[in-house]
């Protein structure tokens, strides 16, 4: 018997990172996105954009206008996720983008045609902003509007080689128990989350059993451009970066230039002390990939090659990589606007896992006891 492809609405869909790593099993009913930039990445990318893309706030939207569907998936802006101390914000009254998402399920749920299943997609900080107010008070939204819930903390690096911690909130009003179990994504900061809820929101939190990934196959060197596709800082500069760090950074680097053969390490620059340093790390791993926006210093990358060193900046490319996503995934001619739109995703391959060991077999069980009834 052929299954029915489940469909889903994707809220802060940026350039559809989510989508590609739900893959083709799914249907996307509805996308939105209030970016102009990721909103053209997002059409350039999916022939069928114009069917179901709407561009513009979040706010702006219709429950009325969304189709019934069995997932709403929503990666709302990390910068402004502030739940706490006003509930009134949860009946949208707040300028945080959640809230105009959370209103619109609310209005759903009103209609009787709530999701059965939401994933809500954050930075690890959601777990303890505001002393961990922020996620009592999304733990108490969901429960209000009749969802059980858990929180997986998955790092892309058990993926693709760059360190990219996220929380992943899955919710739901099917039933769980073939879904429940020890994971090694119940890291500490999500039990301690747990724990701080309030004995009515505990009594309704579920222990995702999600298993782990087979070990990762591929290190940074291994996702990047060629040498010969890419522009290198003048020497000057990549002297400048390493005058930067401090002693035990340079000591990586000199260590590795004694050794020979190619090493590929990460750097960032940072303040410590009121001091800028650069500080370098040789792992394997990029560091989590960032927007331009807000001053954030873009990613170098540090190249030891046959005694020499030569540094240079992270391109869109190899982000996309990092983020699993195809060299045929199309990104915007611009590389301010390429690192925008890579910064704000989420990596495929962790979606995809997501899909394969929990999502689907939880969409799966609704049509099974539909098919029963």
């Amino acid at each position: 018997m052929t299954r029915a492809r489940p469909n889903f609405l994707e809220f802060f869909a940026g350039g559809g990172m989510a989508r590609i790593g739900l893959g083709d099993g799914w249907t996307c009913a509805f996308a939105n996105d209030f970016d102009a930039v990721k909103a053209a990445t997002y059409r350039a990318n999916f022939a069928d954009a114009e069917s179901h893309f709407q561009q513009g706030d979040v706010f702006a939207l219709s429950a009325e206008t969304l189709p019934t569907a069995d997932l709403a998936w929503a990666s709302s802006p990390c910068q402004d996720f502030s739940l706490a101390g006003a509930r009134a914000g949860l009946a949208g009254g707040k300028s945080s983008a959640f809230f105009g998402f959370w209103t619109l399920m609310k209005a759903m749920s009103a209609e009787g045609r709530a999701p059965p299943v939401i994933v809500i997609e954050n930075v690890v900080g959601l777990l303890t902003s505001h002393h961990g107010d922020d996620f009592t008070a999304l733990c108490g939204a969901l429960s209000e509007e009749g969802y059980r819930f858990g929180a997986l903390e998955v790092d892309a690096a058990a993926f693709v080689p760059q360190s990219r911690p996220r929380v992943f909130v899955v919710a739901t009003r099917l039933p769980t128990a073939h879904l429940e179990g020890v994971s090694a994504f119940h890291g500490r900061a999500i039990r301690e989350a747990a724990a701080r809820l309030p004995e009515d929101l505990r009594a309704r939190w579920i222990w995702w059993g999600v298993p782990s990934p087979p070990p990762r196959n591929t290190d940074l060197a291994a996702m990047l451009e060629s040498d010969e596709a890419v522009t290198w800082n003048p020497p000057e500069r990549t002297e400048a970066l390493l005058a930067l760090m401090a002693p035990a950074h340079r000591q990586a680097v000199d260590t590795r230039l004694q050794a020979g053969g190619r090493s590929v390490g990460a750097v960032f620059r940072r303040m410590r002390g009121g001091q800028q340093r650069a500080e370098v790390r040789f792992d394997g791993l990029a560091g989590c990939l960032r927007t331009p926006r807000g001053g954030s210093s873009r990613q170098t990358l540090l190249v030891i090659d046959d005694g020499q060193v030569r540094s240079r900046l992270l391109t869109p490319r190899d982000g996309a990589r990092l983020m699993g996503l195809p060299d045929s995934y199309q990104l915007p001619a611009s590389q301010t606007s390429g690192l925008q739109v890579i910064g704000d995703g989420v990596a495929v391959p962790a979606v995809r896992w997501l899909a394969e060991t929990l999502l689907e077999p939880l969409v799966y069980s609704k049509t099974a006891s539909l098919a029963a009834e």
